[in-house]
């Protein structure tokens, strides 16, 4: 204790603590006032000596708007320094404190609207023969250009084989030097040239070197045959290549749709929202989009579906799925009672897994050919209470379309609160307000002239002797008129007497 008051003298008693000794309990020290709030008491213990430091923590830095943020990034990746990787609420601790991601839901649909989806144990592989064009169609193209060349190559092949067969037996091969003998084909002295005069009369080329005569009767018949059938051969092969090449598969790359989705009110009604451009001039010819959201469930009776799909209405009922796409437009789902993110709120979006897919289908104008352009968002792909920065602004005689803030999004004020939430709390405000201004009107009713002149007693109205039944009638909300039963009863044909008078 003499160390205490000799070393430590300085120190002010709101920072001393009660000192035991060893074998002593804990000595009773007057209670000392509490720290300030904010300030961090750090204990050391040097021998049987405890003293405190006050650490202020530092100042929190002052909130930043969008633009200041957007401006501080551009400005960073201008100056090639690496962003800092923050961890979200999205991210994991790993074992020795770093940042692990979590695992990401795979995706039903790719970003770039391909479907992640492999058919396997397939049996009846024939169905694909019976529809050969298309199976033709739907290759990839370093498929289709092999079946391209091979289709022609061995066309060529076969009749060639068939040209040099046909010499070999009527024996042409044996009297090439003889000028007295007739060939089925001049000029063909072995296989190479019965192959290149299959080409010759497959592709209509005629060099006038190697020509049939007319002492083969077998060889006309083949080659109205080869004719015939090298025409087929070249329909169907150049129709399957201008169909691939047509195909507007290449027209869906050039509609974009928004990085992330997002949810905000909108005409004070919570709206989930996502963007859709096209980067054309030439346009999409009745545009339609739909949206489905992929979800595994379970059913009431144990039934478990996995990748249910449900609808998820985008203007069907009131036509707003029809778009003019001539510039970007943000697709708005409201979320009612009919919506499966009717319950949904921020921390239910935090923790949910499941998939929205969308699809944009239209005739392509220079075509006419349907195409269909798809994308999809995960859970952690829709942002809460964000909203899409504008990116039209007016120029000198047009509209001019800013693509670069096309994915940019700005945070707004949005309660947490699902869609039911914010609706039952409509609903009991709407409720407290009404009944307030009816009982408002009831009193004023209750306590002005008009009641009270009403309920006074008006001469001449009652019987002959004054005691006719005069009472008025009232309902919630409203008075009535003053009727006189007396009246009513003369009216009636009846005489009204006294309860007195008849019971004397």
């Amino acid at each position: 204790m003499a160390l205490e008051n000799s070393v430590f003298t300085s120190l002010p008693e709101s920072l001393s603590l009660p000192v035991s000794e060893k074998g002593e309990g804990p000595v009773a020290a007057e209670t000392a006032p509490a720290p300030p709030t904010g300030v961090i008491d750090v204990s050391e213990e040097l021998g049987n000596v405890v003293t405190t430091d006050t650490v202020l923590p530092p100042e929190k830095p002052a909130a930043r708007s969008f633009q200041s943020k957007l401006a501080a990034r551009e400005a960073q990746a201008a100056a090639g320094q690496p962003r800092k990787k923050v961890q979200g609420a999205g991210t994991e601790k790993g074992k020795f404190g770093w940042g692990r991601s979590k695992r990401r839901r795979q995706r039903y649909v790719e970003k770039n609207g391909r479907c992640n989806v492999q058919h396997g144990n397939m049996r009846e592989t024939y169905r694909y023969l019976t529809d050969i064009f298309t199976t033709l169609v739907d290759l990839n193209w370093r498929c289709s250009l092999f079946v391209f060349v091979m289709a022609y190559a061995v066309t060529w092949l076969f009749f060639g084989a068939i040209w040099y067969l046909i010499a070999y037996c009527r024996g042409d091969l044996d009297h090439l030097e003889d000028e007295t003998w007739t060939p089925c084909v001049n000029n063909v002295n072995g296989f190479i040239s019965a192959f290149l005069f299959s080409i010759e009369t497959e592709t209509t080329i005629g060099y006038g070197h190697r020509v049939i005569t007319d002492q083969c009767p077998v060889g006309t018949i083949l080659l109205l045959l080869q004719a015939i059938l090298g025409s087929m051969v070249n329909a169907f092969m150049v129709g399957c290549m201008f169909v691939k090449i047509s195909q507007p598969n290449k027209r869906a790359e050039t509609l974009v749709f928004s990085r992330n989705a997002v949810i905000s009110l909108r005409d004070d009604r919570l709206c989930l929202m996502f963007r859709v451009g096209d980067l054309r001039s030439s346009h999409i010819v009745g545009a339609n989009m739909r949206a489905k959201l992929i979800k595994s469930k379970q059913t009431q009776e144990g039934e478990f579906i996995p990748l249910d799909q449900t609808d998820i209405s985008v203007g069907f009922e009131t036509g707003d799925d029809r778009l003019f796409l001539v510039s970007p437009l943000v697709i708005s789902h409201e979320i009612d009672a009919h919506s499966p993110f009717w319950e949904m709120s921020q921390a239910h979006l935090e923790k949910d897994d499941f998939e929205i897919v969308v699809i944009l289908e239209g005739m392509v104008e220079a075509t006419g050919m349907t195409c269909q352009a798809r994308s999809s968002y995960l859970a952690d792909e829709v942002l809460w209470g964000h909203r899409f920065s504008p990116m039209m602004s007016l120029a000198e005689g047009f509209f001019d379309i800013d693509y670069g803030a096309f994915h940019h999004t700005f945070e707004v004020d949005t309660s947490s609160s699902s869609a039911r939430e914010l609706s039952l709390a409509a609903a009991r405000l709407e409720a407290h307000l009404y009944w307030s201004i009816s009982s408002r009107l009831d009193e004023e009713k209750w306590d002005g002239p008009n009641l009270t002149g009403h309920s006074e007693k008006q001469p001449g109205r009652g019987s002959a002797n004054g005691k006719g039944g005069v009472g008025p009638t009232f309902a919630l909300g409203q008075t009535t008129e003053v009727q006189d039963q007396s009246g009513q009863g003369e009216q009636n044909g009846s005489v009204t007497t006294d309860q007195s008078e008849s019971e004397a």
